[in-house]
C-alpha cells in the first residue's frame, strides 16, 4: 500500500514545552486513521502541523510524495472540517460550498458541478438555499462536510467534528461518515477523545499520550493486545479491570488467588518470576451456565448493580479487590449475593508492573 500522508521525526514546541516529540506515522493512500486520546495528548495539535496551521519545530511533512513541511495550507491538498462548523452566518449553504471555489477562480459551472455532487452525496440538497441560522446541528456539520469535500482532494482532516451533537445525532452522523469514505475512499485521519467513534469508524488507530503515539494497531489489535497499560485501561467502557500480583512459574498470583496462564500468547519466552498487572475486560468475565466450561473458576461478592438495558454492569470484591462484570440485560443480580464467574487466561493482559510493557 502506497503512503498519502508520511510523518517523519516531527518535533513541536511551544517554548520550553514538548508538545510533539520525534513523531513518526505513516499513513495508508485511502485509508481512516483515528488520533485518539484525551485532552492536551497532542492529536489536535498533529492534525493542525499536517492542515499547515502550526509551523513545526522540527521533522518533515510529506502528502501524495511531496515534501509540504512549509507548504501553505491552501497548497496541501487537502479539505479540512472543524469542530465548530466554522460557517457563514450571512451566505446561503449554497454560498458556504462554492465560497472557497469562488475564491480560487474554479469555472462557474464546475463548481456548480461539485456542489451538486457534495449536495447529493451528504443529502442536503434541499438546504441549498438556507442560512446556517435555520439548519440544526447535524445539518450545519453536513455543510461543513460538504465544504471540504467541493475542494475535490485526496486527504481529508477531521477535528472532532461530531463532539458538538446529541448522543442520537453523533451516532448517525457516524454512520454518515463510515459510508462516506466507503463510497469516496479517500485518506480520512480523524481526531477525536471518544473510543467508540475511534473503533466503530477507523482503518487503524493511534493512540497517544504526551505528544507521543502509544500504540498504532487495528481497532481488534487495540482492543485485545494493548502493547501498555495506558492503552489497556484507555480503550474499553468500562475499563478493564486491573489486578497487581506476581508472575511466579508462569502463574499470576495475588493473596490466595492463583492463575495459572494457560494459553497467554507471550510476546516474548517468560523465564523470570516479577511483579506483574494482570488487566480483564468486564465483557470476558463469564456467568451462569458458561462458568462450568471456564479454565478458571471464582466467586466474586456484589457490591453494586448497573441495568443499562442490553447489558448489566455488576461491580464485585474478587477477595479484597474491586472487580467489574458485564453480564447480560436481562440477567438477575442484586447486591449482597455471591457471584460465580470464570475466566480464561487466554483473553487477558499481562503487564510487567515497572515498565507498564505488554508481557
Amino acid at each position: 500500500m502506497t503512503n498519502s500522508v508520511e510523518i517523519k521525526n516531527l518535533d513541536l514546541s511551544f517554548g520550553a514545552v514538548k508538545v510533539l516529540q520525534n513523531l513518526n506515522l505513516d499513513i495508508g493512500e485511502g485509508e481512516f486513521l483515528v488520533l485518539l486520546g484525551s485532552s492536551g495528548c497532542g492529536k489536535s495539535t498533529l492534525l493542525n502541523c499536517i492542515a499547515g496551521l502550526l509551523e513545526v519545530t522540527d521533522g518533515q511533512i510529506h502528502i501524495k510524495g511531496q515534501n509540504v513541511t512549509w507548504a501553505e495550507p491552501s497548497e496541501r491538498g487537502i479539505g479540512m472540517v472543524f469542530q465548530s462548523y466554522a460557517l457563514y452566518p450571512q451566505m446561503s449553504v449554497k454560498g458556504n460550498l462554492s465560497f472557497g471555489l469562488k475564491n480560487a477562480k474554479v469555472p462557474k459551472d464546475e463548481i456548480e458541478k461539485r456542489v451538486a455532487r457534495a449536495a447529493e452525496i451528504l443529502q442536503i440538497e434541499p438546504l441549498l438555499d438556507r442560512k446556517p441560522g435555520a439548519l440544526s446541528g447535524g445539518q450545519r456539520q453536513r455543510v461543513a462536510i460538504g465544504r471540504a469535500l467541493v475542494r475535490d482532494v485526496d486527504v481529508f482532516l477531521f477535528d472532532e467534528p461530531l463532539s458538538n451533537l446529541d448522543a442520537k445525532l453523533r451516532v448517525d452522523l457516524r454512520v454518515e461518515l463510515k459510508r462516506l469514505h466507503n463510497q469516496l475512499q479517500n485518506t480520512m485521519i480523524y481526531v477525536t477523545h471518544d473510543q467508540v467513534e475511534a473503533m466503530t469508524l477507523a482503518d487503524r488507530i493511534a493512540v497517544m499520550k504526551g505528544g507521543k503515539i502509544m500504540q498504532l494497531g487495528s481497532p481488534d489489535e487495540i482492543y485485545n493486545q494493548p502493547r501498555n497499560l495506558y492503552v489497556a485501561d484507555f480503550i474499553g467502557s468500562p475499563s478493564m479491570n486491573f489486578l497487581e500480583g506476581q508472575l511466579i512459574g508462569g502463574a499470576f498470583k495475588l493473596d490466595d488467588m492463583v492463575m495459572p496462564m494457560t494459553g497467554y500468547d507471550f510476546v516474548a519466552p517468560q523465564t523470570a518470576d516479577r511483579p506483574v498487572v494482570i488487566g480483564i475486560r468486564p465483557e470476558h468475565v463469564v456467568t451462569g451456565e458458561l462458568v462450568r466450561n471456564a479454565p478458571l473458576q471464582f466467586e466474586a461478592d456484589v457490591d453494586l448493580v448497573e441495568p443499562m438495558g442490553s447489558d448489566t454492569l455488576v461491580y464485585a470484591k474478587l477477595g479484597q479487590h474491586a472487580f467489574r462484570i458485564r453480564m447480560d440485560g436481562q440477567a438477575r443480580v442484586k447486591a449482597g449475593e455471591t457471584l460465580a464467574i470464570g475466566i480464561d487466561p487466554s483473553r487477558a493482559s499481562l503487564f510487567d508492573k515497572s515498565t507498564e510493557d505488554r508481557l
